[in-house]
């Protein structure tokens, strides 16, 4: 599908295409629909920052993509309840944030798309997304053709990617070596003071088991890691690196042969 615009070809976002537009598309293209956050990031970073860095990994894959997915709107409010200590920060909550996200994919269901990705920028949205999905399934149990998934977008990148990128953190925390990056890269004007920040630890000493919490528990500031290691180059890699992985899950998405398990 193409539509041109003083010349250019336009991507596949939703919220620019006509009723007649969605009506006549393929209802095996892949539809995502990326979640996100508005939230505290500490000192040093944006309440937007789940919203921005994920927007951006989603403008570059969407650009790869070209016509093969259609991309609803990032949605900005997220399950961030346990961020709510830290002035500014909007949450849905959990059971509010799970009906949110169900509706949202039984209508594309509704409308016939059989192929949903939530595309998860946000750690508080993981737990909700995974049982949305899992209860819209139920409520489709006859329908083999379905696939209804929830990704986090830095679960997707090739862990052989990024030891090539001087990362001094393992994972990507909150706020950390790894955010503060990506936004150096995006925008820069938004970051504040880093080089004074000491680093938090993200241990949990009882581990494996799964601890309830709430952000100041592990962090009087707000942030989770070492944002003083941060350099905008670090961000450019982990960007690509993400990118990379969302353009690879739509792929395997768009291949998925519609019945089995293993597609």
């Amino acid at each position: 599908m193409e539509a041109s615009l003083t010349g250019k070809k336009l991507l596949m976002q939703l919220a620019n295409l006509k009723s007649p537009e969605v009506e006549a598309l393929s209802r095996d293209t892949p539809v995502v629909v990326p979640i996100a956050a508005l939230e505290q990031h500490g000192l040093h970073l944006p309440l937007f920052t789940d919203s921005l860095l994920l927007g951006e990994i989603v403008r570059r894959a969407d650009a790869r993509l070209a016509n093969l997915a259609v991309f609803a709107p990032l949605m900005w409010l997220g399950n961030s309840d346990h961020h709510l200590d830290f002035s500014g920060t909007l949450s849905a909550p959990p059971r509010t944030y799970l009906d949110l996200l169900s509706g949202l994919a039984e209508n594309l269901v509704f409308h016939g798309f059989k192929r949903l990705i939530f595309l998860n920028g946000h750690g508080g949205n993981d737990v909700p997304g995974r049982q949305a999905v899992f209860e819209v399934r139920q409520r489709h149990r006859d329908r083999a053709d379905l696939l209804l998934l929830l990704a986090t977008y830095w679960n997707l990148a090739d862990p052989t990617s990024l030891p090539q990128l001087g990362l001094r953190q393992s994972q990507l925390l909150h706020a950390c070596e790894w955010e503060t990056s990506m936004i150096l890269r995006l925008a820069p004007d938004l970051v504040g003071e880093i080089r004074s920040l000491d680093p938090v630890a993200p241990g949990n000493a009882f581990e494996p088991a799964s601890r309830a919490w709430i952000t100041k528990d592990r962090s009087a500031l707000g942030h989770i890691g070492d944002p003083r290691e941060a350099t905008a180059e670090k961000g450019e890699g982990l960007f690509q690196a993400y990118a990379d992985g969302v353009v690879g899950l739509v792929e395997r998405v768009i291949a998925w042969n519609g019945k089995d398990w293993e597609g």
